[in-house]
């Protein structure tokens, strides 16, 4: 079964991975290296704040069709 997303479901999924993008970025130590896995957190929280953005533009859209 198919179940179609709405615009408020894609704003949730937007508000809670730029919450943990921005958290994940916060707390990745830059002595963390031991392992091979290299993240840039500046890119990291770039990609945050595109999501966060994102979300704010859903909402603002969705507040529009709501006042419409």
């Amino acid at each position: 079964m198919f179940l179609p997303l709405s615009l408020r479901d894609i704003s949730l999924w937007l508000a809670i991975m730029a919450i943990m993008l921005l958290i994940t970025s916060e707390m990745l130590s830059p002595y963390y290296g031991k392992v091979n896995i290299n993240v840039n957190r500046k890119k990291l929280r770039i990609v945050a704040l595109v999501l966060s953005i994102l979300f704010l533009v859903t909402v603002v859209i969705d507040v529009f069709l709501f006042l419409s």
